[in-house]
Order: C-alpha cells, then structure tokens, then sequence
C-alpha cells in the first residue's frame, strides 16, 4: 500500500517513527516508502525536527534533595527503634498477660508506632500536594508549547540529483518566516554561498534569501512570495549571493516541490 495516498495514516507512521514506537518489518517497510516517495520522507523528516525541538527545550528534571533527607531520617529511626529494643526476661514469675510492663510497652509502642504513620502520612500528604503543583505547572508549560512552535503550513524536501534529501524547508505564514534545516552532508567552501529561490509559474525565479553556513536557519519572508510556488531550489553562488534580477549564476544543487499542508 502507498501511505503517501493516505495522509492521516502517514502523519501517524511519521510520528511513531520519529519517537522511536514504530519497529520491525513496519519501521522497515516506512523507511523503504520513505527512499522512494518523496511525500513519506517529508513526513518523517517533519516529524523528526518536531521531536527534535521538543527534547532541546524539555530541562531536566531531578527530585528535590528534601525528598532524599526525608528518607534517609526515616531510615534511621527506625533503625533506632529496632537496635532499642530490649527482649522480655524469661524468668519472669508472673504469666505473660499479667506483666504490666509488658502491656506499657506494647502500649508506648503503638502509640509509637501511630504517631510515626501519622508523620509519614503528613510528609507524603505534604510531597503529593508539591508534586501536584509542580506537575500541574509542567502541564501548563507543555499545553503552552504547541502555541508557541512554528507552525508549517508550507514543506519541501530539497533533494540533489540522486535524490537524497538535503534540506528540509517549513514556511510559517503566521509568523512569515521560512525554517530551513540541512538533513545533509553537503558543505560549501568559504568563497561560495547557497542561495534559496522560488521558481513560480509563468515568471522568472525569485530569491528567498542566502543561506548561512549554520544547520538550522531562518528567512523572513512574505507569504505572497510562497503562495502558488510549487518548486523551490538551491543554487551555488559566489560568498554573499547574487541580486534577484539575474537568477541564478550558479548550478542548481538541491530542488523539490512546495507542498502546503492541509490544517
């Protein structure tokens, strides 16, 4: 079956993919679709970035040092307890249900006994109600992330001539800016600079920016220059790139068709 002809199965396979949840012959066979159509590789390398970006900005989490005091105590006491007991003497006269110290002990003890549950009961009440906030702080910051990520109305897969995937390319129109992040190993040398173009319909290219040398980059852009474009593509420039007007001077390394999403 062609998952490229089915889009809410492939943005499931995608996710599970990227995540880790996707394995045996079912991650095989993705990774197969994935060479071979280009629509399956955006997916995945979509994917991909989202997961990436979310385990950058996720902090570590580490339990409070508190929570190690309180149990380390806890340990001792009643290690204490137990080194502090003294047996009951055999020859004691008296039968067993008539030693008054006998019954005193048991008594202190479990009054003991009640007061220790009592005081773990009060510091797990205390810990419950700190996890609940801090977790509920978590969750706040989590439901807020989803607002504040780039959305990715626009996708194109960039590929060289043997079709492997060199840049992904995501276009936020809500915040005009072009993501672009290299998923290849191709370098320019110092005296030469990639320059991104649109290549619309029924005119000439039109430039969307030059490239740094960085992996991830942004380019603000307008969204009337990506509407309508179905093809983006990469040249080979002189360092700092060439004006518009001109069109590319250079080879054209990388180019793949714009694809816009369905929200």
């Amino acid at each position: 079956m062609n998952i490229a002809r089915h889009p809410e199965l492939l943005d499931r396979l995608a996710a599970a993919w990227a995540v880790g949840t996707l394995h045996g012959g079912a991650r095989r066979r993705f990774e197969q679709q994935a060479r071979e159509h280009a629509t399956v590789r955006t997916a995945a390398l979509l994917w991909q970035e989202r997961m990436s970006s979310l385990t950058e900005l996720q902090p570590g989490v580490q339990p409070p040092p508190r929570v190690w005091t309180r149990i380390h105590q806890q340990v001792q006491a009643e290690r204490a307890l137990v080194q502090g007991r003294a047996p009951v003497p055999r020859e004691a006269a008296a039968p067993w249900w008539q030693r008054l110290g006998l019954w005193q002990g048991m008594g202190l003890t479990g009054a003991f006994a009640t007061a220790a549950a009592l005081g773990v009961a009060l510091n797990l009440n205390s810990q419950l109600g700190q996890t609940r906030t801090e977790l509920t702080a978590q969750l706040q910051g989590l439901q807020a992330e989803p607002a504040a990520m780039p959305r990715a109305d626009y996708v194109a897969v960039l590929n060289d001539n043997q079709a492997s995937a060199a840049v992904l390319v995501t276009f936020d129109p809500v915040r005009r800016q072009l993501h672009l992040q290299r998923v290849g190993s191709f370098q320019e040398a110092e005296d030469r600079s990639l320059q991104l173009w649109a290549l619309p319909p029924g005119s000439g290219p039109r430039s969307l920016g030059v490239l740094t040398r960085e992996r991830l980059l942004q380019l603000a852009t307008d969204p009337a220059v990506v509407n309508g474009v179905p093809t983006l593509a990469i040249s080979l420039e002189p360092r700092g790139g060439v004006p518009e007007a001109g069109g590319p001077t250079g080879p054209v390394l990388f180019k793949g068709a714009l694809i816009q999403r369905q929200i």
